[in-house]
């Protein structure tokens, strides 16, 4: 029977967020953040194991982290790839090798640390009864479309646009198939910006899962003050009793 394991990747280098320091070792509140999600997998109680595709330079850090910090599930820290998907197929690769083929995959970002426990527990059963779960939000500004950027081409209906975040979760031995048709023709993957993409471009059927706006990924300094404000919204919560869910929906129930 196969399990649940969580891939994340963290390869990012910080360049955005103005740092010399790759994004996802900043602290923030005495952690990384790449500990604040790795801690929302090992708590969650249907997590078997974690795989994390890291850049091979801070490979040594990130193992004192997880040692530190008592994250028990990690299975495999493998290095990153020339790109986002590289990277993800080299984790899939290490679970591969250890997992049945019916292993459910949660493909997610190590900068995306405000998933709940609820939104992992959704994106279980979408794959369980449809196959596949994309994590998406409704769009809620007017989607524009633009050649040129300079005049607006179209307008396309906003009840129709989603945005797409993480997880993005499928069975094991389907995406690795998926990633191996890719890299027969498309090896650089141009134009896979995600897990999602590559099912897509491969033919297969990808089903939705709404998430929640509060599910940032950090990577701009105005994104840092958020989970920094996000962290301190939750602990006085903790010790005062009211719900985050009275202000951003399914960010916590």
């Amino acid at each position: 029977m196969g399990l649940n394991l969580a891939i994340i990747f963290a390869g990012g280098s910080g360049a955005r967020m103005g740092s010399g320091l790759p994004k996802q070792f900043i602290e923030v509140n005495g952690k990384p953040i790449i500990i604040h999600t790795l801690d929302i997998f090992e708590e969650h109680p249907e997590i078997d194991k974690i795989y994390i595709a890291c850049k091979e330079d801070y490979i040594t850090k990130l193992e004192k982290y997880v040692q530190r910090h008592f994250i028990s599930k990690v299975a495999g820290i493998v290095p990153g790839g020339a790109t986002g998907q590289d990277s993800i197929y080299n984790a899939l690769c290490a679970a591969a090798k250890e997992n049945p083929e019916d292993s459910i995959v949660l493909i997610h970002d190590g900068v995306r640390p405000c998933i709940t426990r609820e939104l992992i527990d959704d994106d279980l059963k979408c794959v369980r009864e449809k196959g596949s779960a994309v994590t998406c939000t409704p769009l809620f500004e007017t989607p524009v479309v633009s050649k040129s950027g300079i005049t607006v081409d179209e307008m396309p209906p906003r009840k129709e646009m989603f945005t797409a975040q993480a997880p993005q979760c499928f069975y094991l031995g389907e995406v690795i198939a998926a990633h191996h048709k890719m890299r027969e023709t498309n090896p650089g993957y141009e134009g896979i910006v995600d897990t999602c993409t590559l099912m897509k471009k491969t033919g297969k059927e990808v089903a939705i899962v709404e998430g929640n706006r509060g599910n940032i990924k950090v990577t701009t300094p105005e994104d840092l003050y958020t989970f920094r404000a996000m962290i301190q919204y939750r602990e006085t919560e903790q010790v005062f009793g009211f719900g985050a869910k009275e202000v951003t929906g399914k960010l916590s129930k």
